[in-house]
């Protein structure tokens, strides 16, 4: 009689395993479909910019940091219309990955940046600005006015020290906004004014945050009492001021 128990609760044992190997196998299959449903939390699913943002979408856009032809191939994936450039410049000034978004709201005209600074402007513009102009003043983005994106120069025009981001044109600087109704929000004039446009570019800059490496405004310094810096460095994350 004990040996019969005995195996009988081997059986079970066994039995037991099974049906949770079977479990285990049918909630792999149905994480599988679900992900394939939801690619923007899928860190295997190739990024789409057309995708929601989702749990994976963050480390996806800082892996294109690195690498322009990942980046790039987001951009054609994701259907942007962008040209590609020559590389320009020598030494600590040359830009092997020159991007210039096309169609892109940008004056007084559209630069080349790197890829990843492309992609995190047109994010900026199309998550941020747009739905910000539409709740504050019922209107749309015209142009996004800037100072450059390249400047062969080291941090604030210093004879050593690091390369600014501007070297590359990893970095853009935006004094600006108009829109559609005519609206011209300064970045020098309205950053401490009180109303609207104060608030549009303090969320602006909230927003932009999200998407860049470094995000730097009049709140950080003098220097940048007349626009913000934008960037994609890959030395850092978060710096946001």
């Amino acid at each position: 009689m004990k040996i019969d128990i005995s195996r009988r609760i081997g059986r079970f044992r066994a039995d037991r395993r099974v049906v949770i190997l079977l479990v285990l196998i049918g909630l792999g299959l149905a994480g599988r479909v679900w992900l394939a449903e939801h690619p923007e939390h899928n860190p295997w699913a190739p990024l789409d910019l057309r995708d929601p943002v989702g749990w994976a979408t963050e480390a996806k856009l800082l892996a294109l940091r690195n690498d322009p032809a990942q980046c790039r191939a987001a951009l054609e994936r994701s259907e942007i219309a962008f040209t590609s450039l020559d590389p320009a410049g020598e030494g600590a000034c040359r830009r092997e990955d020159r991007t210039r978004l096309d169609g892109y709201p940008l004056s007084p005209s559209t630069p080349a940046m790197t890829c990843p600074t492309t992609v995190a402007l047109y994010l900026w513009e199309r998550d941020i600005l747009e739905p910000l102009a539409r709740e504050l003043f019922d209107s749309e983005i015209e142009q996004i006015e800037h100072l450059g994106a390249y400047s062969c120069r080291r941090l604030y025009g210093r004879d050593e020290g690091p390369w600014s981001e501007h070297a590359t044109a990893n970095a853009i600087d935006i004094a600006g906004i108009r829109l559609s109704d005519g609206t011209q929000i300064s970045v020098l004039d309205d950053w401490d004014a009180d109303g609207p446009k104060a608030e549009f570019l303090r969320r602006a800059r909230d927003g932009a945050c999200d998407g860049f490496t470094t995000v730097l405004s009049p709140a950080y310094n003098a220097a940048h009492a007349d626009h913000f810096h934008l960037d994609m460095s890959a030395r850092w994350r978060g710096v946001c001021r």
